[in-house]
């Protein structure tokens, strides 16, 4: 660490150190009504995530959808909640992947510092930055944790930072994460989460589905990336994996209102698969870094429920890398790489 000469008269000040603040989407702080109204009320009033005119949108948000979603999604919740550390998994997921990220990459005797927080919920971005920078942190990397960009996730990470250096007078030097779709070591990792996967199987899936979450597909046409980040990394996923486009296929998830989504819809795609005699498949989610809601519970949950109800025998989904040795190399791949030249 640099030593740091102040007069007697100084106010404390603490510098030189490096902080890694890793940004997941969110999460409510219990099932329960208020906590689930809070946390959606946080994420659906953001005009990333809905980009309708406020004048449209704020009477069908305050209206209707907080007055009945909060019980129905804290509903979805209790069904995957970790209930031992009263949290959901995506806390869990995402806390244990900072601490283990700083045990791979080391303090550097007490210069580094790795933290994480939600970008809706809690604990929010504003405060682990605050608490980064007043523990002498004076260049801080963001990492939303993100493979594919698109607005409606990295870039309103990157919006909440900068708001919350608005109100710092001694601001810390700022990096951000670029989107890693196809970053090797993040496509190898998940194609050999795959064949782990599958290999502790007592059956063989016909087909591997990567769903990824949607975006409406006005967004795609006003130039949001993520549509072709998604399919490059399924494609370079094919590459890795010495597959064709019918053993891995691309579909889109957890669409939400009266707009057309990015196509093809992972719950349709798995309906007509079942009716199509198709009668073992497995579905993973290479756009989510954790395990989540809408994985656990709309993929591993809901999709299974529609391809066995359609005459499908034997559906499995693969974990997302999360915590494991093979989730961690990415992220500290990702780490190291960004942060070089400053450590």
């Amino acid at each position: 660490m640099r030593q740091v000469h102040l007069p007697d008269d100084h106010p404390p000040v603490k510098t030189g150190k490096i902080g890694v603040l890793m940004v997941n989407l969110g999460t409510p702080d219990a099932t329960s009504y208020w906590p689930m109204r809070r946390y959606l009320r946080e994420f659906l009033s953001d005009k990333r995530v809905i980009e309708w005119p406020r004048a449209l949108w704020y009477p069908i948000l305050y209206g209707i959808i907080l007055m009945t979603r909060p019980g129905k999604s804290g509903k979805a919740y209790e069904e995957i909640w970790n209930h031992e550390k009263d949290e959901s998994p995506l806390r869990t997921i995402t806390r244990s992947q900072s601490d283990k990220l700083l045990e791979i990459i080391g303090d550097h005797g007490g210069r580094v510092q790795i933290d994480w927080a939600m970008r809706y919920g809690n604990p929010s971005i504003r405060s682990r930055l605050e608490a980064l920078k007043a523990d002498g942190c004076d260049r801080i990397l963001i990492f939303p944790l993100y493979p594919q960009y698109s607005a409606a996730t990295t870039a309103t990470v990157n919006d909440e930072v900068c708001r919350a250096l608005l109100d710092m007078r001694w601001q810390p030097a700022i990096r951000t994460v670029p989107p890693y779709h196809d970053d090797p070591v993040y496509v190898k990792a998940l194609a050999k989460s795959v064949k782990q996967h599958l290999d502790e199987l007592d059956f063989k899936p016909e087909m591997v589905l990567t769903s990824y979450h949607g975006i409406p597909q006005s967004y795609f046409r006003r130039g949001d990336p993520y549509h072709c980040h998604c399919h490059k990394t399924t494609r370079l996923m094919r590459e890795v994996m010495g597959w064709d486009d019918k053993q891995l296929r691309l579909t889109f998830q957890s669409r939400f209102g009266p707009e057309e989504w990015l196509q093809p819809y992972t719950d349709k795609t798995v309906e007509q698969l079942a009716k199509d005699g198709v009668k073992n498949i497995a579905v993973m989610n290479p756009g989510f870094v954790a395990d989540c809601l809408e994985t656990l519970e709309e993929i591993a949950g809901e999709a299974g429920e529609i391809f066995e109800e359609n005459g499908g025998e034997n559906f499995t989904h693969i974990p997302c890398l999360n915590d494991s040795d093979l989730g961690m190399e990415v992220l500290e791949h990702i780490v190291r790489q960004e942060l070089s030249g400053w450590l």
